[in-house]
Parts: structure tokens; C-alpha cells; sequence
């Protein structure tokens, strides 16, 4: 609209000198006037960030890590008794399913932790996401021109980011970009990071790779804190492929329309929250804080704090300033006016960190629950996946057949730091169900019963 008036009014004026006696010099003056003007608005044209489609990596069947062989597996690696039963104790209130995976150097009594191990878990994850990727939107490796890749503790030499580029022989003027350090929320720091550079280089593609290896980072100590993430974490990964061309639209599934970051890291508590450590034994691990689910509370409040006002409809918004206002001025014991999402989003994927972590956003944001069921479910089949763990609960609501034209989604992911970062979609088509997916074989089998979800 802007450019469309400044061209009108520039032409206007044009006609009006073209119509007078004026000489050629202040003709071609005002000619380059109108040139100038017309590439400066030109360039200041809003770069839409599209979505053409993505892909999670399903584990084979025989990666799989059945309960009985999760608590077996404790018990002959010579661990103590109490971390035995502590971890069988979280195991049995995870919400996971039987389907959940992990490598097979895991899997060995006792277990092997070697790098070898864990670049063939990266390389297996990341170019089977990236293969299935590129062959379903028929894209050629070398017009990639963005390739980001995230690992939050595997870093090795040469990166990630550098391994993809070489797998798949893309170009040697590729911008190549690794996260690392950034936890689970580290999938939407991406998506920001591509769009950013989506814009400033327009007309590109931008690959995002997601995983987070498990074979160098099992722990084997006895200390509580640390022994979670055993019972949370399992294989998985994903990649999405992004772009700033305009004839990418019509092929493409969502428009990226909002990203909100936030973090605590200023707060020691919760910069502490989630922690690589050494326990006294000198043993390597995460170590998560009881606190998490209040963390993960207030870093949310700040996050939806800066959201609200980009998605809620006026009511909502009117209605949340009134309660607040009137909280402080008269009556304390009135509660603060929670807004309705659902009149913002049709579809959530919140980050299935943990069965207690998707319980309490859905109590404190009220929501229903087919609202949370892509997140209880994802938690179900695969287990806490980090970073990619938002998009296997995309791809659970496009294989239910739910995703219509228009529809809005919100992404939300927590990570150590503290960090809650949200992304917002718009669906720019209907989303058929894909037999290719990673709930090609099962998902006519969900919700299941057991996370009440029904």
C-alpha cells in the first residue's frame, strides 16, 4: 500500500512537470527523483518467511526402549539399587509408551559411550530427516543457501552444520550456522535465526536440522537431579526447510508471522534450572531442578506478556488490562483475567519436555484438552526429543488430517538458560495427512486412553 501511493503521488507529480514548460535538466532531475524514491520504497517491501514443508526422523523398531528393558538395563550396568528404583519410579510417571527409542551403543549391557558412536547416531538422524526432506519438495542440495544445524552438548569437529554440507555436497559459498548450548528451546532460536537471514538475503533457502545425541550423554552416576534426563530424553530429529521467495507461496504450507523470545538467564535460579555438570564422582550430566515447573510458569508469563498483544483479539486483550488494573487499585484477592487462546490459535504445539511441564500450561492457560493432545502424544511415541520435539507435534496434527487453510499455530518450547521462545504460523493451505511421516504406522491408534486425553 505504501509503495503503491508513493508511486501514484510520484507519477502525479511527474505529469504535472511533463505538462508545464520546464527544461530537460529539471526533468531528468525529477526523473531520478521518482527512480530513486521508487527503488527505496521498493526495498523497504515487507519479506514474507515461508514454510515450505518439514520432516521428523522415525527410529527404526529396533531401537526401541520398552520399560521392562529400560529398568533391566539399570540394573546390569552395576548402578545402585537407589538409582535403579528412583529411575524406574520417574520411568513409570513419564507418560512414555513402549515405542520410545534410543541408540543401539545404549542398549548394550554394559553400555559403550565412544564419539564413533554418536557421529553415526548424528549422521543417522540428521541425513535421513534431510533425504526424505528434499526428496518430498523435489529441492536440489545446492540451492540451499542457508544451512543451520542444532546440537545442544554433541559439538564435534567438524560441526554438524559442516557434515551436512559434505553429505550432501551443497554449495561452498553456503552460510553454515551450529547451535549449540541453546536446550530445547533451540528449534524456534533457529527459526528466528533463518528468518533474519532470510530477509537481509532475500530470495534463499534455509535448512534447519534438529537433534540432540544420546550416546555420549547417557548418565551413569546416582545422583537424582541427573538421572532425569535418562527417563526424559530420547532419539529423535528433524529438518525444515524455509525460504524468502515469493514463488515459493503456493507450494508452501505456513507463513511465519511472529517470533517471541525470552529469557531468565539474569535469575540464578533459573539459570541454574537446567545445568551440565559433574556429580562427585566426576561422572558427566544435566542436572534438573525441582523448580522446572515453576521456572517454566514465570518465564511463560513474560513470554505470553509479549506475545499477547501481536495475537489476541482486542476483547482479550481489554479484558486482561481491566483485571489487572482493577487487582492492583482494589481488590487483591480478585485473580488476573487469563485470556483465551483459543480465539488466537486454533492448534498448539507446546514442547513435550515433560508430563508435568504440558499439565500445568494447560491449567494455567486453560486449555482444552485436544489442545495439549499433539503434546501428550508426542511425549507417548517418542519421548522428550528437545529442540524437534515441537515439530513431531506438527506433524501429529497434519497426519490427523486437522490442519485447514488459515489456521493458526503456536509453537512453544523451553530451554536451559532459562528460555521460552515462541513461534506463530499461519496455514497457508489444507495440510493432507503424508504417509511418509513419522506417525505413518501408528497414528490411527491415537489419542490413547492412558494420558487421559479421552
Amino acid at each position: 500500500m505504501e509503495l503503491n501511493n508513493s508511486l501514484y503521488s510520484s507519477f502525479e507529480m511527474l505529469t504535472k512537470l511533463m505538462s508545464t514548460n520546464v527544461s530537460s535538466n529539471h526533468l531528468f532531475a525529477v526523473l531520478l527523483v521518482v527512480g530513486l524514491a521508487t527503488l527505496y520504497f521498493a526495498c523497504r517491501r515487507k519479506v514474507h518467511i515461508y514454510l515450505i514443508d518439514f520432516n521428523c526422523f522415525c527410529p527404526p523398531s529396533s531401537y526401541r526402549l520398552p520399560k521392562a528393558m529400560f529398568e533391566e538395563n539399570n540394573y546390569f550396568d552395576d548402578m545402585e539399587q537407589e538409582a535403579v528404583d528412583f529411575q524406574s519410579k520417574i520411568s513409570a510417571k513419564s507418560g512414555f509408551s513402549d515405542e520410545t527409542s534410543i541408540p543401539p551403543s545404549l542398549a548394550q549391557i554394559p553400555k559403550s559411550k565412544a564419539l564413533t558412536f554418536a557421529l553415526e547416531e548424528a549422521e543417522l538422524i540428521m541425513y535421513s530427516a534431510i533425504k526424505d526432506l528434499l526428496q518430498k519438495t523435489k529441492i536440489n542440495p545446492k540451492s540451499i543457501d542457508i544451512v543451520i544445524t542444532i546440537s545442544s552438548i554433541f559439538c564435534p569437529t567438524p560441526s554438524l552444520s559442516s557434515m551436512v554440507v559434505n553429505n550432501f555436497k551443497m554449495r561452498s559459498n553456503i552460510m553454515s550456522f551450529h547451535l549449540s548450548g541453546m536446550g530445547c528451546s533451540a528449534g524456534i532460536i533457529a527459526v528466528g535465526l533463518a528468518k533474519d537471514l532470510l530477509r537481509v538475503h532475500r530470495n534463499s533457502l534455509a535448512l534447519i536440522v534438529s537433534t540432540e545425541t544420546l550416546s555420549l550423554n547417557w548418565y551413569t552416576g546416582k545422583v537424582p537431579s541427573m538421572l532425569l534426563t535418562n527417563c526424559l530424553f530420547r532419539m529423535g530429529g528433524s529438518a525444515i526447510l524455509m525460504s524468502s521467495k515469493v514463488q515459493d507461496k503456493h507450494k508452501a504450507k505456513y507463513e511465519l508471522k511472529h517470533i517471541v523470545r525470552t529469557i531468565n538467564a539474569y535469575d540464578d535460579q533459573s539459570y541454574a534450572c537446567v545445568y551440565q555438570d559433574v556429580d562427585p564422582e566426576s561422572k558427566e550430566g544435566v542436572s534438573i531442578s525441582k523448580n522446572i515447573v515453576n521456572v517454566c510458569g514465570d518465564v511463560l508469563k513474560k513470554n505470553i506478556a509479549s506475545l499477547g498483544p501481536l495475537v489476541l483479539p482486542w476483547r482479550e486483550q481489554f479484558l486482561y488490562v481491566v483485571s489487572i488494573i482493577y487487582h492492583k487499585l482494589w481488590s487483591r484477592r480478585t485473580g488476573i483475567y487469563t485470556p483465551k487462546f483459543n480465539r488466537a490459535f486454533e492448534h498448539f504445539c507446546i514442547h513435550s519436555g515433560g508430563r508435568a511441564v504440558i499439565q500445568a500450561i494447560e491449567k494455567n492457560l486453560k486449555l482444552r484438552r485436544e489442545d495439549v493432545e499433539p503434546s501428550k502424544m508426542t511425549l507417548y511415541r517418542f519421548g522428550n526429543t528437545s529442540s524437534s520435539s515441537i515439530w513431531y507435534e506438527l506433524s501429529y496434527i497434519e497426519a490427523k488430517g486437522r490442519m485447514k487453510y488459515g489456521d493458526r499455530v503456536w509453537q512453544i518450547a523451553f530451554g536451559s538458560g532459562f528460555k521460552c521462545n515462541s513461534a506463530v504460523w499461519k496455514c497457508l493451505g489444507d495440510v493432507k495427512p503424508d504417509t511418509t511421516t513419522a506417525w505413518r504406522d501408528t497414528i490411527h491408534t491415537y489419542p490413547i486412553d492412558i494420558l487421559g486425553t479421552r
